[in-house]
């Protein structure tokens, strides 16, 4: 297993699927060990609020079942939508999160995109942007261990030292990307972001100086692609992204697919060079899957994909 969301890593999307409550928290917990007998580096889990189908309110909480039902898999809440809660919150449920499980802590956060995340935190919506800057200056800070005043007087974030908790950064424009290089951060883009698109703003994230990973992610699946899941899962996206975000869109909807593990493994491993990234997070969920379709393709991504594309990262 490498570091967290480390540079060269390859790590799974996991997603709350159809079922009710407690079968989510048992499935997502499935998905995790099966990851990691699979040879999965990691898992992320990310945000939304107010029901927006197979997503959790709270990835940073989900992270911990992940953990504690595997041995040495890493788990970060990645995106983590960063204005909707008191970063300090953030630093110290991370820092605690750390010393409970030292070394397997990593964290993405964004600036979030929809509204009915912020009506159900109360914080405005056009405070978003001047809230997220600030938010992630202060994380970034704090998880170097250079937060001052009560933050940095907290046991757990006292405690901490450079690098135990890696962060990266969601970004998706030329702006972005050159803070988080300021910062010190990795960049993760969006997973419907076209290949030259990302190359774009991995290249100006490098000229800033950046020096962590710049992760893409991309769906995976070997065998003929569940077409009408697909749809049903572009058309959500659709639902809720703004005409210039899709705008930047890749015309294949993201989706990599391959009659085998070792076709999946090249065509990822190009897409990465292409983008100009070095570390990859697969997907395998799609809208209307089952628990036994997920789990073949965990497992089948583990025997087939992994191994080739682990080949291709090290060259």
């Amino acid at each position: 297993m490498t570091a967290p969301l480390a540079q060269g890593s390859i790590s799974l999307r996991v997603y709350p699927l159809d079922l009710d409550p407690p079968a989510v928290v048992a499935n997502l917990r499935e998905q995790a060990v099966l990851a990691e007998e699979a040879g999965f580096d990691g898992c992320m889990l990310s945000e939304h609020h107010g029901g927006f189908p197979n997503y959790l309110p709270n990835p940073l909480l989900a992270a911990s079942w992940l953990l504690e039902a595997t041995t040495g898999l890493w788990a970060a809440p990645c995106p983590l939508v960063l204005p909707l809660r008191p970063t300090s919150h953030v630093a110290e449920d991370l820092a605690w999160m750390h010393h409970r499980f030292p070394g397997r802590v990593g964290a993405g956060v964004c600036r979030g995109a929809l509204p009915v995340d912020f009506e159900l935190s109360g914080v405005p919506f056009d405070e978003l942007f001047p809230r997220y800057r600030a938010g992630l200056h202060e994380l970034a800070r704090a998880l170097r261990g250079e937060a001052g005043g009560p933050l940095g007087r907290e046991p757990a974030i006292a405690a901490l030292r450079p690098g135990d908790i890696p962060l990266v950064a969601a970004t998706q424009a030329r702006r972005s990307v050159q803070r988080a290089a300021r910062l010190g951060l990795g960049v993760l883009f969006d997973s419907l972001l076209s290949l030259e698109r990302t190359r774009t703003l991995t290249q100006a994230y490098r000229e800033a100086g950046g020096t962590g990973p710049c992760i893409l992610i991309r769906r995976a699946w070997i065998g003929p692609p569940p077409t009408a899941n697909v749809e049903v899962q572009m058309d959500r996206y659709r639902a809720a992204a703004s005409t210039r975000a899709m705008a930047d869109w890749s015309t294949e909807d993201g989706l990599i697919a391959g009659d085998s593990g070792d076709e999946v493994a090249a065509r990822v491993h190009a897409a990465m060079t292409a983008a100009g990234c070095d570390t990859i997070n697969l997907r395998v969920f799609l809208a209307g899957l089952d628990p036994t379709q997920v789990a073949t393709q965990i497992a089948r991504h583990g025997t087939e994909t992994l191994p080739l594309l682990r080949r291709l990262l090290a060259a």
